[in-house]
């Protein structure tokens, strides 16, 4: 918005504003070694995605208390050739020697769809729906990607040896796609001990569930895997059919669509009841709105855009497990995206006003 010519008052409003939101920041930025805790004792684990080693300094700054997504991606962009096991290894250890023995995720590469790298372009693929095609998990498994895909296991596998890390698999479809890739893992683990080359033996291997197939399925991935990272901006579109950069129907992309919230109660009851971590990663996360629903689903650790986590902590930290929980169980009775929003935003900013009131 430009303003041509304002008027006195106007420039008054703008700076009384820019002034209110200094002090907002620094409030928030004084709660970075704060818990993220709420009134009712529940312990919220916030996590940074980053997109390269580079953006730790940031995360912690901000008060991350880990990666809950490190994308790989980086890796293989810009670059004619392929990064081998040395990159990914290199990579690997120059972010958890920073990290300093915080937890750390590590997602193999998702290339593909509007993802390209050298090698794919190389191929030039036809497909007509490249977002429903030879991407993420897929192309590691294909022949195209299945070389890269095991020069990044052997790399990441020698990277997180002994380090608190995990590994993750992005776009799983299924139980038989999660065996796939559980083959390859172990066949790397041979190679990597026939070759006398340390390793961990005992990495954590989880998922990204991204699909509804996955979703509806969770109880039987659950007993396969260690972990659970649910990626809500992929599971958004594949559960509402839409495009959320498409003009024509990105009204429709709602992350607090009934549908959705569903999914997500269903995988994280799977998860809690087998006894496994779960950890929403998409830009769901990082919005202080719908904090209060994910927790009131039954999660327990949040990863998002480290410029969030101030404000996604400072809403925690206001609000009871309890008063999250009667949302959630209110939103289940709301069979429109419009009623579940207008229940959110009054909870939320029923929170703003308890804050002010102690204030």
């Amino acid at each position: 918005m430009v303003i041509v010519n304002p008027s006195p008052s106007t420039v008054s409003e703008f700076r009384e504003e820019q002034r209110r939101q200094v002090t907002i920041n620094s409030q928030l930025q004084g709660m970075r070694d704060l818990p993220a805790r709420t009134r009712d004792d529940i312990d919220i684990q916030l996590y940074a995605n980053i997109d390269n080693p580079d953006e730790l300094d940031d995360a912690l700054e901000y008060g991350a208390m880990g990666v809950g997504l490190f994308r790989t991606e980086f890796l293989f962009m810009g670059r004619d050739d392929l990064p081998d096991e040395e990159a990914h290894y290199t990579a690997a250890v120059a972010m958890l020697q920073k990290l300093g023995g915080a937890t750390a995720t590590i997602r193999t590469f998702d290339l593909g769809a509007d993802k390209l790298a050298a090698f794919l372009e190389a191929a030039e693929l036809e497909e007509a729906n490249p977002a429903l095609g030879l991407r993420s998990i897929r192309l590691c498994l294909a022949e195209l990607g299945r070389r890269c895909f095991r020069a990044q296991l052997r790399g990441l596998l020698r990277g997180l040896c002994p380090r608190a890390a995990q590994d993750h698999v992005p776009m799983i479809s299924g139980i038989a796609e999660l065996r796939a890739v559980k083959v390859v893992v172990d066949e790397v683990k041979a190679e990597l001990t026939a070759s006398s080359i340390a390793f961990d033996q005992a990495v954590k291997l989880g998922i990204m569930i991204e699909m509804p197939s996955a979703a509806i399925t969770a109880d039987l991935l659950a007993q396969e895997c260690d972990f659970f990272s649910i990626g809500t901006n992929d599971l958004i579109q594949y559960t509402m059919a839409v495009d959320r950069v498409n003009e024509y129907v990105s009204y429709l992309y709602e992350p607090l669509h009934p549908s959705l919230l569903r999914l997500i109660g269903t995988i994280a009851r799977a998860a809690n009841s087998a006894g496994i971590p779960v950890t929403i990663c998409g830009e769901m996360a990082g919005e202080p709105m719908i904090a209060p629903v994910l927790i009131g689903l039954g999660i327990r650790e949040l990863s998002m855009s480290a410029v969030s986590v101030p404000e996604v902590k400072q809403t925690i930290r206001s609000m009871a497990l309890g008063d999250a929980e009667a949302l959630v169980k209110a939103d289940r009775k709301a069979g429109d995206r419009a009623e579940v929003r207008a229940m959110v935003s009054e909870f939320v900013f029923g929170l703003v006003g308890q804050r002010k009131g102690r204030a």
